[in-house]
Formats: C-alpha cells, sequence, structure tokens
C-alpha cells in the first residue's frame, strides 16, 4: 500500500470524520483528524502535514477564520471541504488562501483526487523554481515572498497566486478564463469581476495603474501581459 501523504482532517461530525478518516487510510494517506478549530490549528503547527482537509462549521470558531489563522503563520496546502456552496463564499475562501473547495456531499475518491491534485501542484511549485524574477520583480514562491525593486511587496494568499501565475508566462496575454481556472480553481462559472478587482489591488501595490501601466497591461477583450518595463529592458 502506498503511503501518499500525511493529511490532517478538521472535521467536528463524528458520522463524517470517521469514515473519512478509513477510506483516506485505504488510499494510502496516514490520517490525523482534529474536531475543532483551535485543535487543527495546534496539529497544524505540531504536526507539520503535507495537506489540510478544513471543513467550515466547527465549534469552536468558524473554519473560514482557522484558514485566516493558518496562512498567517504557515503556507501548508488547505482543501476546504463543506456543505457550503455559495459562489461569493467559495471566492472569499479561495482568495483567503484555500488551494481547493469540494462542496458535500463527495466521495472518498473525489477528495483523494483533489488531495493528489493540490500535492502535485506544491511539489511542482516548490520543486522546480526557487524565484521569477521579471525587470525589477523577484517572486519567490517558496517564501510566498514578492520584492519590486529591492523593496518587500506585502500581498494577499491571492493576490501572490494571481502574480506568481502572470510572472511564470511573461509577455504572454493570460486570459480572465485561465485565471480563474488555474488561480481561483474554477474551472465553470465565476466572474471576470473577480479577476478585474484582484488586478486592480496589484495594480495599485506595484505603484501603477491601468491607465500609466509598467508591470501589467490589460489587452482588451483578451486578458492580461505581465511585461518588463521599457526601461529595465
Amino acid at each position: 500500500m502506498r503511503c501518499v501523504a500525511r493529511l490532517l482532517l478538521v472535521e467536528d461530525d463524528l458520522t463524517i470524520r470517521t469514515p473519512l478518516l478509513r477510506a483516506l487510510r485505504e488510499y494510502g494517506h496516514a490520517v490525523a483528524a482534529a474536531s475543532t478549530a483551535l485543535g487543527g490549528l495546534r496539529d497544524a503547527l505540531d504536526d507539520r502535514p503535507d495537506l489540510v482537509v478544513l471543513d467550515l462549521g466547527l465549534p469552536d470558531l468558524d473554519g473560514g477564520e482557522l484558514l485566516r489563522m493558518l496562512r498567517a503563520v504557515s503556507a501548508v496546502p488547505v482543501v476546504v471541504a463543506t456543505a457550503r456552496d455559495d459562489e461569493v463564499e467559495i471566492v472569499r475562501l479561495l482568495d483567503a488562501g484555500a488551494d481547493d473547495y469540494l462542496v458535500k456531499p463527495f466521495t472518498a475518491a473525489q477528495l483523494d483526487a483533489r488531495v493528489r491534485a493540490v500535492l502535485r501542484r506544491s511539489a511542482t511549485g516548490g520543486a522546480t523554481e526557487t524565484a521569477l524574477v521579471v525587470g525589477g520583480l523577484r517572486i519567490d514562491r517558496r517564501a510566498r515572498q514578492v520584492t519590486l525593486d529591492g523593496v518587500p511587496v506585502e500581498l494577499t494568499p491571492r493576490e501572490f497566486d494571481l502574480l506568481h501565475h502572470l510572472a511564470g508566462r511573461p509577455g504572454q496575454v493570460v486570459t480572465k478564463r485561465e485565471l480563474l481556472t488555474e488561480v481561483w480553481r474554477i474551472p465553470y462559472g465565476g466572474a471576470d469581476k473577480t479577476v478585474d478587482v484582484h488586478l486592480s489591488w496589484l495594480r495599485r501595490k506595484l505603484g501603477e495603474s491601468a491607465q500609466a501601466p509598467r508591470y501589467l497591461h490589460t489587452v482588451r477583450g483578451v486578458g492580461v501581459r505581465l511585461d518588463v518595463p521599457e526601461r529595465n529592458r
């Protein structure tokens, strides 16, 4: 039997937690469990799992608050597994740093597939690069840090993922549909306005605007391109 990963399942409902634990272990994962948000936070920091599966309806704190607390201290991948299927809520949690989102009811096979996909993305990103450099921009994926001309730039988790995706394709026009699929993990549906708002925030933090772009160039009706400013070429 393969041991794919060390997982932490944060789920308060025993009728869900017990069969999921059994099934994920049968898939070869080493799985620990917590029934509260604070217990999950403690276990995540003490045991350093490869991935956290997070329910939102926890008895002591909302799972979204636990996600925020985790992201303040850890880059551990998080798959949110919950009954909440509201698109606004899904986007909010992905913006807050969740790596994927699975709506109940789901099968253990579906969860296992999502876990393996997230871990593949994490392993590929960490193994193949230390930093991306585009002009004066340096994006360090492992440390999740960005500097512009040597000065640190404070980004939210989703802003970082958006910038990193664009920086991996310098000079190429990336469509908003691709960004929703690859950065927000919303392959169907989703609003272009979500991308527009985050691009606006990102431009502000990079000291530019849509009217006076330096790195981020909008291609009307197509998407956005990240490129080296003329003076840096």
